[in-house]
């Protein structure tokens, strides 16, 4: 089976094309390498530098190579960008996003998997943890950007048969998570102290995330491409974590005395997040399994050495 992974050059992206490969997966790559790095390419992926905006270009791909799935990973995923460039967030969230949908039932993709947001898109949670019925109320242009594609994707199977799944994501860190792209507190907190700089906590650190390691992520992805069921699903831990927590354990982990910096509160950022994922590991029997301390050591053991190059 061949299965096309748009921004299959970037953190998340990257990692689930390792996974598909070593399951036995054909893999297609389409990035324009905005934010991803040609050394994280699997050299047994195939790989085209596209724009998912240029219709044109994705036609061709899709025409060429024939994909059986497709997995849309590729985005605009900066909050502060998307409160700075709203018309570039939309552009590349939903019309790119609507030109892999155009393409995929042009050229008879059985399976849709789409990377959606967890907490931007749910906005400030009315309740905790939070669950797939929870109110959509998001707080940040990139919130609506990533839910609005969920609504073209329940319209395009109930209209036109497309199968899907979505996959509300937390916040997901471990290896190849660039601090220049991303916003990955773990990898920006743990690169930062490396190399003696003072980590930046934007507010007072006392707000709360969801960790899930990438490996988890990726895992969730295999799961639904087997078994598709049209449904939107949130990935989570179902335990929040402190900024500022987050902060001390990197801290005990690499023996330092950086003090952090303490900036002005962010434009668009909840205040807290942490997510139900009863419903995932119900339909496609997927749960978390690397604790986020353990993720941590991978983390830092991974910037130990690149920081050593």
């Amino acid at each position: 089976m061949k299965i096309l992974v748009t921004g299959g050059a970037g953190f998340i992206g990257s990692h689930l094309v390792d996974a598909l490969i070593k399951s036995g997966y054909e893999v297609v790559i389409v990035d324009d390498l905005s934010t991803g790095f040609k050394d994280n390419i699997n050299p047994k992926a195939k790989f085209y530098n596209a724009d998912i905006c240029n219709e044109r270009k994705i036609g061709s791909i899709f025409k060429n190579e024939k994909p059986d799935c497709v997995n849309h990973h590729a985005a605009q995923m900066d909050v502060r960008r998307s409160t700075r460039e709203p018309i570039v967030d939309a552009k590349v969230n939903i019309l790119g996003s609507i030109i892999m949908l155009q393409n995929s039932l042009k050229h008879n993709i059985k399976k849709f998997i789409y990377s959606s947001s967890g907490g931007a898109s749910y906005g400030e949670p009315e309740y905790l943890p939070m669950d797939e019925k929870h109110p959509i109320n998001p707080i940040c242009e990139y919130g609506v950007s990533k839910h609005t594609v969920e609504h073209y994707l329940y319209l395009y199977n109930h209209n036109y048969g497309l199968n899907y799944v979505s996959l509300r994501y937390p916040n997901i860190y471990g290896p190849r998570q660039e601090p220049e792209n991303e916003a990955g507190v773990v990898s920006i907190f743990v690169s930062r102290m490396l190399k003696g700089l003072r980590p930046v906590i934007f507010g007072d650190g006392d707000q709360k995330r969801d960790f899930v390691f990438v490996s988890d992520a990726a895992k969730a992805n295999l799961l639904a491409l087997r078994k598709c069921t049209n449904k939107c699903y949130n990935l989570g831990s179902g335990r929040e974590i402190s900024v500022q927590d987050v902060y001390q354990i990197i801290k005990g982990k690499l023996h330092s005395n950086l003090r952090p910096i303490y900036a002005r509160e962010r434009v668009g950022e909840i205040s807290r997040c942490y997510f139900r994922y009863d419903k995932i590991r119900k339909d496609l029997g997927w749960k978390p399994k690397v604790p986020f301390e353990k993720g941590i050591d991978v983390v830092v053991g991974y910037w130990e050495k690149k920081l050593r190059k």
